[in-house]
């Protein structure tokens, strides 16, 4: 047996590390080449779904700066809404996920795969995010209206206040002037000179 092992010629393996990192940079462009393509995949189905929002957002007040309609890109591209919520588009490069942060974590407020219903949602919360801050600034007014009312009655309150305090002075004032006045007129007539 050992005269057979003797007789196989071991099998030679050649490495080389030029080969390698070649095999390893083929891999990665392939990769990248994937990552891409899936990036300009997502981003047109948000771009697609930011001109069917272009409409809604030319009727938004121009003085209503909390929204903006914009695709960053990045290893998953968004299109955001305001400053906490975003479209991003799902793992199956079909279906729109409508995502919201807030204080308890980020929340799902819709996932679709047509792009009608996800124009819907935005759409109406757009409009309850607009009505939300006409009551806050309404709400801001009468509070403001409120106080000035509040220091205007304060005030009306403490001039009526100083007003008997005022009438007391006087009369007392009078009153000692009155008593000094007639001690002099006393001490004139009863002691004549």
């Amino acid at each position: 047996m050992s005269e057979m092992q003797d007789n196989v010629v071991p099998h030679t393996r050649v490495r080389s590390l030029r080969e390698a990192i070649r095999k390893v940079q083929l891999g990665e462009a392939e990769r990248s080449d994937v990552v891409v393509e899936l990036q300009d995949t997502e981003r047109a189905r948000l771009e697609m779904l930011a001109d069917e929002m272009k409409d809604v957002f030319k009727e938004i007040p121009e003085d209503d700066d909390q929204f903006t309609l914009q695709i960053v890109p990045g290893s998953t591209p968004r299109l955001w809404i305001d400053v906490t919520s975003h479209v991003v588009v799902g793992g199956d490069r079909k279906t729109y996920r409508f995502l919201k942060d807030t204080r308890f974590g980020r929340t799902v407020l819709l996932e679709t795969s047509e792009i009608d219903d996800m124009a819907d949602c935005l759409t109406e919360y757009i409009a309850e995010r607009i009505l939300e801050r006409e009551k806050a600034l309404e709400g801001d007014w009468l509070n403001d209206r409120l106080q000035r009312a509040d220091a205007e009655a304060k005030s009306v309150r403490k001039s009526q206040a100083w007003h008997p305090v005022l009438l007391f002075l006087v009369a007392f004032i009078v009153g000692m002037l009155a008593g000094i006045g007639g001690l002099v007129a006393y001490a004139w007539f009863a002691n004549p000179v």
